[in-house]
């Protein structure tokens, strides 16, 4: 591993976290998966953490393996059509990951979350953390609107509640 990348890991202090994401931004982001639940029966759960730690960073564990990690700690694969996603952003590497459940996975596509984490990298290079985080869901929000639409159909399988299996909230990891 590069040597640079343990002394980022080793100097990304928690209130960078704070900083990129303060509690106004966090309540955005909450409000914006809210709102995404009214056009899919999709899961959506954003996750931010400072750096890695420990062992996952003696032993050089990437970006991708932390987010499919931290996709199960959350148990997002435990939902009903397949179709939780999970927005990643490891702060110190500037990484973004998206990991998505086999049924949404299987119907959008490894392209499409790329270009999704492509758009957010870009606003976080120019420090635009929230506005990033905002677009990502927009777009894995129209992705899930087109291939597991919601509407009365929905609604109706949810109770009328139009809550999700998962909550909105954002996960700000130590």
């Amino acid at each position: 591993m590069a040597l640079s990348r343990h002394i980022k890991h080793l100097t990304t202090m928690p209130w960078r976290v704070r900083r990129a994401f303060p509690p106004a931004s966090l309540r955005a982001i909450e409000q914006a998966i809210h709102r995404s639940r009214g056009q899919h029966v999709g899961e959506i759960r954003f996750v931010v953490e400072g750096a890695l730690h420990g062992a996952r960073l003696y032993h050089g564990q990437s970006p991708r393996e932390r987010a499919i990690e931290v996709f199960s700690m959350l148990r997002m694969w435990d939902t009903e059509h397949r179709n939780g996603v999970l927005l990643y952003l490891l702060l110190a590497d500037r990484a973004v990951e998206i990991v998505a459940d086999r049924g949404a996975h299987v119907k959008i596509g490894s392209p499409e979350w790329e270009r999704i984490c492509h758009t957010m990298e870009a606003a976080f290079k120019e420090g635009r953390y929230e506005e990033g985080v905002l677009r990502g869901i927009e777009r894995v929000t129209q992705c899930l609107a087109q291939h597991f639409p919601g509407g009365a159909a929905a609604a109706a399988a949810s109770g009328g509640s139009g809550r999700g299996e998962l909550p909105d909230s954002p996960v700000v990891l130590p």
